[in-house]
């Protein structure tokens, strides 16, 4: 049983599937996290078993927050256009839809990058800091997430912008140095170029640097010359899990919001209905109205 002050969340990568309950208040696990090992191949039937495993195993009900962040861009109420790190046969799929009816339970489903970086907006290295984040997780790509003032703009996929004729995560990602064999200072001066063409574009307040390497950010920050403060990310392989907790809960709050609102509304209506609020016909200058015509509130 999930408590209300918590959600939970679900990383899907191309080797594990992991989940974990989530303390909203502190932005950490509330109980160990459980992984099992990517099905392969990972088709939507096989992942979505899984996700149903871990569902399971914590006893999850429906209506507790549950996001999940997956290895794509999506966009709610949208299919998928393309999939690199798991089987073709996502693409075409409404994610969130299929993973929803596959578990029995309500799912939000979030960009992994964004989840990363939501979570280091609110829990960690970035927390309380205003106007605009982006935070990158450096790996076999580079994943992006901009975040303004606590809000994410989603589904940025920056990592893919052209660098030196390339995209940028060819060229710069922490897959490329161990491709190329780069030293530190070597990575350090193609992450300095990654990372101007960003500040050209978008004058950001602050870069976080996650992703698995920033665990040796000593060893190449100083070769980075930018002028936006830079830090390495605090969540480091927790941040997918509990950005996506987070995002789960905070949708669920808006459509909880957004129904309020249209219940508002319709009660409104119905009290004033259009209808009656403009007379059936013309009132000639000191005609009195028809009883039956409503006076709308000012």
């Amino acid at each position: 049983m999930i408590p209300t002050a918590q959600a939970f969340g679900i990383d899907i990568g191309g080797s594990g599937i992991k989940g974990a309950p989530v303390d909203l208040n502190a932005g950490r696990f509330a109980q160990d996290r459980l992984r099992i090992p990517t099905p392969q191949p990972g088709t939507p039937d096989a992942v979505a078993e899984v996700v149903k495993e871990i569902l399971d195993h914590f006893e999850v009900e429906d209506g507790t927050p549950i996001g999940v962040a997956f290895p794509a861009p999506v966009k709610p109420g949208k299919t998928l256009d393309f999939m690199a790190n798991l089987d073709q046969g996502w693409v075409g799929l409404d994610v969130a839809r299929f993973l929803s009816t596959k578990t029995g339970r309500t799912i939000h489903v979030v960009n992994d990058a964004d989840a990363a970086g939501l979570a280091e907006v609110h829990y960690g290295a970035a927390q309380n800091v205003p106007g605009l984040v982006i935070a990158t997780t450096l790996g076999t790509g580079i994943g992006t997430a901009l975040i303004v003032d606590g809000v994410l703009v989603p589904n940025t996929e920056l990592g893919h912008l052209d660098l030196e004729g390339k995209d940028a995560e060819h060229y710069a990602s922490d897959g490329a140095r161990s491709r190329k064999d780069l030293n530190w200072k070597k990575w350090g001066k193609r992450l300095t170029k990654y990372y101007r063409l960003l500040e050209k574009y978008f004058n950001p307040d602050l870069f976080v640097v996650g992703g698995g390497v920033s665990k040796k950010s000593e060893k190449f920050f100083p070769y980075i010359d930018v002028t936006t403060p830079m830090v390495p990310a605090k969540l480091l392989n927790d941040a997918g899990i509990v950005g996506s907790a987070y995002y789960a809960a905070h949708q669920l709050e808006l459509e909880e919001k957004a129904q309020a609102n249209a219940e508002v509304a319709s009660k409104e209506e119905e009290k004033y209905p259009a209808s009656a609020a403009v007379p059936s016909k013309p009132v000639a200058e000191g005609e009195a109205l028809p009883e039956d015509t409503a006076i709308l509130p000012a």
